[in-house]
């Protein structure tokens, strides 16, 4: 698996902003889309495209599209839905997909409750939205679901990534024969004995839409 840090000012700025306790859920909803689009510009270099000619007011032009079949996004619920706008402004005519994982909180394993996805995901480019990647068994759980199901190249998008949860996905999906890539905003220090990322920025699902009990 590549990991890719995203390193630009702008990216550590609104990261910055987020990890603030006292940042509102409006605001922090807004910041994490905003980010999400930039990490999208990173997440995007590999999408497939195909040649194509184009009349230009003055003459033709030769370019690029997207390639058939279309790319496929796909937020973990709940907190992912909160990266997808951001994702879907560069990548409009992607194809959307949704998968429900929970993590146990007292096993750290992941439970998949849902998922809306085709069963055949053949030749597919797929990203995978999950704010954190922390204990990773989530995030390794989505990979493997959607490489059963025939995604040949898949890309992670997180605001954030434990060390932890990078070496257990590596551990994970060191038998898939498939490019993976894992690109987020911020590497922190540690997990912490409940499995939250440390320094961190909390609960992601509970900043974006406030805590459910």
């Amino acid at each position: 698996m590549h990991v890719h840090v995203a390193d630009h000012p702008l990216i550590s700025h609104k990261l910055t902003l987020l990890r603030d306790e006292s940042t509102d859920s409006p605001t922090f909803r807004r910041l994490a889309d905003e980010l999400v689009t930039l990490l999208a510009y990173e997440a995007t270099r590999e999408v497939r495209v195909e040649a194509v000619d184009v009349k230009t007011p003055v003459a033709m032009a030769r370019g690029v599209r997207l390639s058939d079949p279309r790319p496929l996004v796909v937020p973990i619920l709940r907190a992912g839905l909160g990266m997808l706008e951001g994702m879907q402004r560069l990548l409009p005519t992607a194809e959307v997909g949704f998968l429900g994982m929970v993590r146990n909180e007292e096993t750290f394993d992941p439970v998949t409750y849902a998922e809306r996805l085709p069963d055949d995901l053949t030749g597919r480019q797929c990203y995978v939205l999950d704010p954190m990647l922390a204990t990773g068994g989530s995030l390794a759980a989505a990979i493997h679901f959607l490489v059963k199901r025939g995604a040949d190249h898949i890309t992670a998008v997180t605001l954030l990534a434990a060390p932890e949860g990078v070496e257990r996905i590596e551990a994970e999906l060191a038998d898939l024969d498939i490019p993976v890539t894992l690109v987020t905003a911020g590497l922190d220090e540690k997990l912490n004995e409940l499995g939250y990322i440390v320094p961190g920025l909390g609960d992601a699902g509970d900043r974006l839409y406030g805590v459910v009990g």
